[in-house]
């Protein structure tokens, strides 16, 4: 099994159980040295676990290749599970190694390269899945195909919404291609709801603005879940029995902002089918990489 983003989060948190409970799993991280931490504080609470760490910067589409290609071979047997955890949000304007919009280049287009790449690996094993991680914030999301890397007008948080709409857009799309092909990969989806993580921090911090750092940690003390709980929608899309592809899970509270795993629903934008295999198509010309899945 394969969790990205491993290193902190609701990714540590996810890869922490399922090593606990016999899966060999690979934190895929982007700092190495933070791959090892998390990966001593899995081993600590289970000594048994069979786990690595391995560099994973999907912000650079050579890197998701070196990842990949390493991991297949490593793993001829095929994989199980793959969870596309990793993510930034509403950060300032960067690009990627390959020009890409950071935002939309890490939480969709990094993800969609890596997936494909592992395709044969996922075929190879009777049903294997993919989960990828969205957010409530695709409630928000426009897809601006004029712009997708926002060159011309960039908003912090509606390029954010942007990507983790492109992720459900992604995840359909998918699965509507390996039923087509006639596979029994699944692909789902899950949010986490308003979880106590680091992510929310970054933003503030690349901007030098300390000052809107305190709201976000009082929010985080005195309204999100933690990210335990956080993990449990990834967890439950992961693992739950029977789950039809192409499931969306989050908590089961008000506003989906807290609680325990359940189906939930998705934005009309999320649903079209237009808009995902457009995005689809522009995803395969923008990374080079064409998914394996011919239907039969």
């Amino acid at each position: 099994m394969i969790v990205t983003g491993a290193n902190s989060g609701i990714g540590l948190v996810t890869a922490r159980e399922l090593a606990g409970r016999g899966a060999e799993v690979t934190l895929a991280v982007r700092d190495p040295q933070r791959g090892q931490d998390a990966l001593d504080r899995i081993l600590a609470a289970h000594p048994d676990a069979s786990v690595r760490a391995a560099r994973l910067d999907l912000a650079d589409l050579s890197s998701v290749r070196e990842f990949a290609a390493t991991w297949a071979t490593d793993h001829p047997a095929g994989l199980d599970l793959l969870i596309n955890n990793a993510g930034v949000m509403a950060i300032p304007r960067q690009e990627t190694a390959d020009g890409f919009e950071r935002q939309f280049g890490t939480n969709h287009l990094g993800h969609f390269a890596l997936t494909g790449l592992l395709v044969p690996a996922l075929v190879a094993r009777p049903r294997s899945r993919v989960v990828t991680v969205s957010s409530g914030a695709h409630r928000f999301g426009r897809m601006d195909f004029a712009d997708l890397m926002g060159a011309r007008r960039y908003s912090p948080w509606r390029a954010y919404g942007q990507s983790k709409l492109a992720n459900l857009l992604f995840t359909s799309e998918l699965q509507r291609r390996l039923a087509a092909a006639g596979v029994g990969v699944r692909a789902m989806a899950a949010h986490p709801g308003y979880a106590s993580t680091n992510l929310a921090s970054v933003g503030p911090r690349m901007r030098g603005r300390d000052w809107a750092l305190r709201p976000v940690e009082l929010a985080n003390r005195l309204i999100a879940q933690s990210a335990d709980m956080g993990a449990l929608p990834t967890l439950f899309a992961a693992t739950y029995p029977g789950l039809p592809g192409n499931s969306y899970v989050g908590p089961d509270g008000f506003a989906e902002q807290r609680g325990y795993p359940r189906l939930v629903d998705r934005s009309r934008n999320a649903k079209s089918a237009a808009d995902a295999a457009t995005l689809w198509t522009m995803s395969e010309r923008l990374t080079g990489v064409r998914y394996p899945l011919d239907a039969p």
